[in-house]
């Protein structure tokens, strides 16, 4: 596997990084990983960066971005915090990650019995926590097709509601970002959401938050 650089970098539209995505979580799901040589990586990529996505991802010990995407050092931007909520910190890191180094995709990735999302849930009040959970906190109350048990006991309440977070957090970045707004109508960048299962390794995307325009 090639380390990437600048010209394969270029080479690489948002629909492909997609199914770079898709490719490596495959070969994580049938334990396929690529053998990759990560100290020449390391050094390879020691005079600069070049990655093809941007992850925004839960800070759960359960998903690395590289390695649930079967990736290397310099392929991807991973973006970590629990719930993979936004801020204006994490807006500005997408913006780099794009607009000056060149990433190809943004990915809002949620992920299964997600610890933040029962908290929000569950109405979790502790320190700088209750911030947090606030943010996650929308996507609670829109879940209105569960009547009872708005609970974190309530698996599939907890699901609904992690599915709603992506989904707005993918509408949030359109909403909150000019510049990557301008990039994904013109079609430099893509934006998706998804879902990765800890059960099964398995990593979802939303067709219906996926945004790739052809240039």
């Amino acid at each position: 596997m090639r380390t990437l650089n600048k010209e394969l970098q270029n080479a690489i539209t948002p629909a492909k990084a997609v199914s770079l995505l898709k490719e490596g979580n495959n070969r994580f799901v049938n334990n396929l990983k690529v053998n990759r040589n990560l100290l020449q990586q390391a050094n390879e990529t020691s005079d600069g960066q070049h990655p093809f996505a941007v992850i925004l991802s839960c800070i759960d010990s359960r998903t690395s971005a590289e390695l649930i995407f079967d990736q290397g050092l310099g392929d991807i931007f991973s973006v970590r915090i629990a719930g993979n909520i936004l801020n204006e910190d994490i807006l500005g890191s997408m913006e780099f990650g794009c607009k000056v180094a060149g990433a190809k995709i943004i990915v809002v990735l949620g992920h299964t019995k997600c610890g933040a999302v029962k908290g929000a849930c569950d109405h979790i009040e502790m320190g700088n926590l209750t911030s947090l959970l606030t943010k996650i906190r929308p996507a609670v109350d829109d879940e209105i097709t569960t009547k009872e048990n708005r609970n974190s006991t309530n698996d599939e309440f907890v699901e609904k509601v992690a599915t709603i977070n992506v989904k707005r957090t993918v509408k949030a970045i359109m909403e909150r970002s000019p510049i990557l707004k301008e990039m994904i109508e013109g079609g430099e960048i893509g934006i998706v959401g998804g879902t990765y299962d800890i059960t099964t390794g398995n990593v979802s995307f939303y067709d219906d938050t996926m945004k790739i325009n052809a240039r």
